[in-house]
């Protein structure tokens, strides 16, 4: 997958991503979307286009355990977010709902960058400087339940917890 690098720093938490203020946009998914990441930048949601990424430093996620905030950044379109590290129950609502989250060194990568990323054999290519980020390749069975759509969706298609 190709996109255009949106970048943020470290400590970017549920907050910033799906703002507390417009909760009540909850039962709305696809209208707090728009507002994905205001708090953090607001021209984020009307700049981005399907398939770009989110690039952060440490802690990517902070903060509640807000499953609206993954779902809003899916739904806004984000090829993946890419960051140094991720709070734990961000990182593990991300891939329940099948927004891939990818760890690796960011500090090569900045906004506006264009990224080519390939999950399946551990490669993250920065086309604007050439630089090649190596990733931990992702098992099948992960492809396999981002691709059915999250975890609820996996179990759906394949039936029970079925790991091939």
């Amino acid at each position: 997958m190709r996109g255009r690098v949106f970048k943020f720093g470290d400590n970017i938490s549920t907050d910033h991503i799906a703002p507390g203020r417009l909760f009540h946009l909850r039962s709305n998914l696809p209208e707090f979307a728009k507002h994905v990441l205001e708090d953090a930048d607001p021209e984020f949601a009307s700049k981005m286009h399907p398939g770009d990424f989110v690039v952060a430093g440490s802690n990517f996620g902070l903060g509640s355990s807000r499953e609206h905030a993954p779902q809003i950044i899916k739904l806004a379109g984000v090829g993946a977010v890419i960051a140094k590290s991720f709070a734990r129950i961000f990182y593990r609502n991300a891939i329940n709902i099948g927004l891939l989250a990818i760890e690796c060194d960011t500090d090569g990568i900045n906004a506006g960058d264009e990224l080519d990323l390939d999950i399946e054999n551990g490669v993250l290519k920065n086309l604007t400087n050439g630089v090649i980020i190596p990733i931990e390749p992702l098992p099948p069975v992960m492809i396999k339940m981002l691709n059915d759509g999250g975890l609820v969706e996996h179990i759906k298609k394949n039936g029970g917890f079925n790991l091939n």
